[in-house]
């Protein structure tokens, strides 16, 4: 029976969006380090021998448009016959294409793959998708207008909507942000992303620059609510604004990648099966709430795994907003311990469509590193999808 394990996985250093190090670095650049750096660290392998490059995106205009992945695949050197897609499922959109990797490679259509995603934040500004002619474009259209009277709202509402429903303080969202730096900073400090990041020749950037050392609830306390609004409390009744920049994700440019084949395979070539991707799944959910897809997409992929929570030795849930991960943990009872272990995104970064690759890489790494079997992985996702996904260490 066929498998999809995953032999290598790499990202860059996450960086800030506009006032840091890569806004004169092209997105196609940014992301065609992540698949060199991923072929030159597997032994013997000729890109010509790839049979897909699958890359995730969200603002796929401009600089990331056109196919954004296969331009990457050319820019890398890869021969012109090596093709690339690229996936929009929103800040799913790299676990998105993991899942199709792993999928091709058990029904047989592919032999040796690669799941990539890129975002240049800098270059490529969040929402720019939907501006035509400098003015916001209805992208929902009027079926989906009616269908929510009001319409779609903001992520950031979304997550003030989460934050009261679940009864999360303020000083709870920014705990959570603090943790995320305090754990990000420790990790960078003992040396535990070294090995899963490859700086970009020629930019002074050896890691990740969102992350903050010194940051303090109380410093936290001090930033105002981001998305305070009298329509929405108009909407939605009495909301006591909490959602900040401080507990939310920043902005950000990056790229990640990771080299999936089949059992079969990496043993004739003498590649070690690190992990093999053992279930993924996707869901839908309410777009209004938006962010809370990733509870039902955790009950279903433990599920079709066969596995419980208490199986899991890792989780990596994306840190969109801090009320998203806190609202998780609610509700599926998960250890504090065991998610988001090098901290998350909130001190990480996260480049939208390069972040379910950083995510899994970032997994792979930290069950290597405790000894762990299972980990999971989930992300919340624009227009109320989630994606989750379970992958098994392999002994070597």
């Amino acid at each position: 029976m066929r498998d999809a394990v995953i032999v290598e996985a790499v990202r860059t250093p996450v960086g800030k969006a506009k006032r840091g190090a890569y806004p004169e670095v092209h997105p196609v650049e940014l992301h065609a380090h992540a698949l060199r750096s991923l072929v030159a660290r597997v032994p013997g392998l000729d890109p010509v021998e790839i049979d897909d490059v699958i890359g995730g995106a969200v603002g796929q205009v401009g600089e990331q448009s056109t196919n954004t992945t296969r331009l990457a695949a050319l820019a890398a050197g890869f021969p012109e016959s090596v093709p690339g897609v690229t996936v929009d499922r929103q800040c799913g959109s790299s676990q998105q294409a993991l899942s199709f990797a792993a999928q091709g490679l058990v029904a047989g259509a592919y032999d040796i793959v690669v799941a990539s995603g890129v975002e240049s934040m800098s270059r490529v500004p969040i929402g720019s998708a939907a501006v035509v002619d400098g003015a916001r474009a209805d992208v929902a259209g009027p079926a989906v207008t009616a269908r929510y009277p009001g319409g779609l709202i903001p992520q950031g509402v979304s997550a003030e909507l989460i934050a009261r429903k679940w009864g999360l303080s303020r000083t709870r969202l920014d705990e959570y942000a603090a943790t995320s730096h305090r754990r990000a900073a420790e990790a960078w400090r003992q040396g535990r992303f070294d090995r899963q990041v490859a700086p970009l020749p020629g930019v002074d950037l050896a890691m990740d620059e969102t992350i903050r050392p010194g940051t303090t609830v109380e410093r936290l306390a001090e930033l105002p609510p981001a998305f305070a609004a009298e329509h929405w409390t108009a909407r939605f009744g009495e909301i006591d604004w909490k959602v900040t920049a401080g507990n939310s994700s920043p902005l950000n440019d990056g790229s990640a990648a990771l080299l999936l084949t089949t059992s079969e395979t990496a043993r004739r070539r003498g590649w070690r099966p690190r992990a093999r991707i053992h279930t993924a799944t996707v869901v839908g959910d309410d777009p209004i709430f938006m962010l809370t897809g990733i509870i039902p997409a955790t009950a279903r992929v433990l599920a079709r795994a066969g596995v419980t929570l208490d199986d899991i030795d890792a989780f990596e849930v994306n840190e969109a907003f801090s009320s998203v991960v806190l609202a998780w943990l609610a509700e599926t009872g998960a250890d504090p311990a065991k998610v988001n272990i090098d901290g998350g995104a909130i001190a990480i970064g996260h480049p939208l469509g390069a972040s379910g690759a950083r995510l899994a890489t970032t997994l792979l790494h930290v069950l290597e590193r405790t000894g762990g079997r299972y980990g999971l992985q989930t992300m919340c996702e624009a227009g109320g999808t989630a994606n989750a996904t379970i992958i098994e260490r392999l002994d070597a």
